[in-house]
């Protein structure tokens, strides 16, 4: 559409004050040459191009006004077909200019009357045209300016509706202007219910409210605002608008505080991204369980993953967590070994202002922390029995709410779960629940020791040298043939925790340029060489035997010492009563 045609109604009324005003007619065409305003018999042309106004098409290219007093004698006058028998008598014609010529305003005669009119007020009639053509200028100029305006504040509003913060806008009577999208959804309100209002209807706390009456900024300030749909704890920054020193509004952003807490976890727990190609190994063993753990990255299900110390099952969890649909959300680790019991709870839900004595400001837990991304529990054989049956609840409703709260939380994660325990043993032994162990064995994954990996160990050894090289910033050619040989015989107990601790000190005692040989070893791997594996078999049957007692020593406390208690412990065992008294007698704990 040409510039005229976006205010053709203005046109066309100009054209009929022109009219009214000359007692003449008048025509006003667009650079198109589309008739916009019309009176009299021209009118029967309005809103049509018209194909051969040869005297408007000279007006709009030389940008000046034209006095037509003798048509069809005109040269302009001789492409025109019907030149002959031209039905006008005469005409002024008068371009109307923004930065170029937009159109032509024409006043017209069709007789000898109306061309007497024409040419007896010429000066008055081009001094009144003139301003008229100055006034549709300016008309079109306020449109340009009216719908940049439109699109620059549609342009505004698309930006920061697209943002994840709430923002929100007041005006200087503390009345709400703006309210975008993510404020909506954080505050459960809509539009018809904030929009016009005094801020202190509708959220009586605003710190933007604050900002218009001291004049100053607030930044992270945290609020809680009140709303029909509930409480929310929010970190809000807001700030004056100030035109000409005077306070015309303010401007507030603000974001649930528990969002933040989640995204600093993540980032302080981030750790680099981790796939299984990153997971050293070339052995069967370990090619087999990669494998089964990549197909349990594709489900939602929990994972369950067994091993000894050392054996990689938080490398594992990762690598699952990353190679998942949900790799791009947090990864949050609790050891459950690591955490005091009595704080352990509050930990893993949560905690409201008050809850408890210390609890001055709420706080959100590690199942909270981990939604939209995975949850790994380490050493889950670890965790007191009173909170198996609250992690229990949570795996079955996904839902929970904090300590010390009211309010149920929808929860959206991956659980995993790891131990070195063997939990169908805890299970027999009434230590740990037969519901929750069901419920985390879904898909169970068993990490081999290093000692049945064998062949990855040369391959360890030359990863970890190469690491701790690079760490310390020293040369070495990597390990000797000698103390490959007897690394490859230790039965590395700790797993592939202890083979890179030592590492780590091989290469902290290695000469610069040259190889980590035996004397560089630390000195328990030295002695071992002088074990046999029966003293290694020997050493193992002692640490079942303490494991063993550990076991009745804890049936005893939690059963009692009576004979009814202890016909209950047998029956828990699946031994018999003398049996057990063998047991003890062996133990001492008769």
């Amino acid at each position: 559409m040409s510039l005229l045609g976006n205010i053709q109604k203005d046109v066309q009324g100009v054209a009929e004050v022109i009219a009214a005003a000359l007692k003449v007619e008048v025509e006003i065409l667009d650079d198109d040459q589309r008739v916009l305003g019309a009176t009299g018999r021209a009118r029967t042309q309005l809103m049509q191009r018209s194909e051969d106004t040869y005297i408007n098409k000279y007006v709009l290219e030389k940008a000046q006004p034209f006095i037509l007093n003798n048509p069809g004698k005109n040269r302009l006058c001789d492409p025109c077909p019907e030149k002959d028998i031209c039905i006008y008598t005469a005409g002024i014609f008068y371009p109307i200019i923004t930065h170029k010529c937009i159109g032509v305003i024409s006043l017209i005669s069709f007789d000898s009357i109306q061309k007497e009119i024409l040419f007896t007020n010429e000066r008055n009639f081009v001094d009144f045209i003139a301003r008229m053509a100055e006034f549709l200028a300016t008309k079109v100029l306020e449109y340009q300016m009216v719908n940049e305006l439109a699109k620059s504040k549609k342009y505004l509003e698309t930006i920061i509706d697209s943002v994840q913060e709430g923002i929100i806008s007041l005006d200087q009577d503390s009345k709400i202007r703006f309210f975008n999208r993510a404020a909506q959804k954080i505050l459960g309100l809509s539009l018809p219910e904030v929009i016009g209002k005094n801020s202190s209807e509708v959220l009586p706390d605003s710190v933007s409210a604050k900002s218009i009456i001291h004049g100053i900024s607030y930044h992270d300030e945290e609020v809680i605002y009140n709303t029909p749909n509930g409480s929310h704890t929010l970190l809000a920054t807001s700030t004056p608008i100030i035109v000409d020193d005077l306070i015309v509004g303010s401007v507030e952003s603000f974001t649930e505080a528990d969002k933040i807490f989640r995204v600093a976890s993540r980032m302080t727990n981030r750790e680099s991204i981790l796939d299984f190609d990153k997971i050293i190994g070339q052995s069967p063993a370990i090619k087999k369980v990669k494998a089964k753990a990549l197909q349990a990255a594709k489900s939602t299900s929990t994972v369950l993953i067994t091993g000894h110390s050392g054996t990689g099952k938080e490398l594992f969890a990762r690598a699952i967590h990353t190679s998942s649909s949900r790799g791009k959300g947090p990864f949050i680790a609790v050891n459950c070994s690591a955490i005091p019991d009595t704080l352990l709870e509050s930990e893993l839900f949560g905690y409201e202002k008050g809850a408890f004595t210390g609890a001055n400001e709420k706080k959100p837990g590690k199942f909270e922390l981990a939604q939209g991304g995975t949850f790994f529990l380490d050493e889950i054989g670890d965790m007191p029995k009173h909170l198996q049956v609250k992690l229990l609840r949570v795996i079955q409703e996904r839902s929970f709410e904090k300590v010390g709260g009211t309010k149920t939380i929808s929860l959206d994660f991956r659980l995993i779960a790891a131990t070195n325990h063997n939990l169908k043993q805890l299970v027999e032994n009434g230590m740990f629940r037969e519901d929750l162990y069901y419920r985390l064995n879904v898909i169970p994954l068993y990490l081999p020791p290093l000692k049945e990996r064998s062949e990855d160990i040369p391959i360890l050894l030359a990863h970890f040298c190469n690491k701790y090289s690079s760490l310390l910033n020293k040369q070495l050619k990597g390990v000797s043939v000698d103390a490959l040989n007897h690394l490859k015989k230790y039965p590395w107990p700790g797993n592939i925790r202890e083979l890179e601790n030592v590492m780590e000190y091989g290469v902290n005692f290695a000469p610069e340029n040259e190889f980590i040989t035996m004397e560089h070893l630390p000195p328990y791997i030295l002695e071992s060489s002088a074990m046999t594996q029966e003293s290694f078999g020997t050493r193992f049957q002692d640490q079942l035997q303490k494991s063993e007692k550990e076991i009745f020593e804890t049936a005893i406390n939690e059963h009692g010492n009576s004979l009814e208690a202890k016909q209950k412990i047998a029956e828990n065992f699946g031994i018999s009563l003398s049996t057990l008294y063998r047991k003890l007698k062996k133990y001492n704990l008769l």
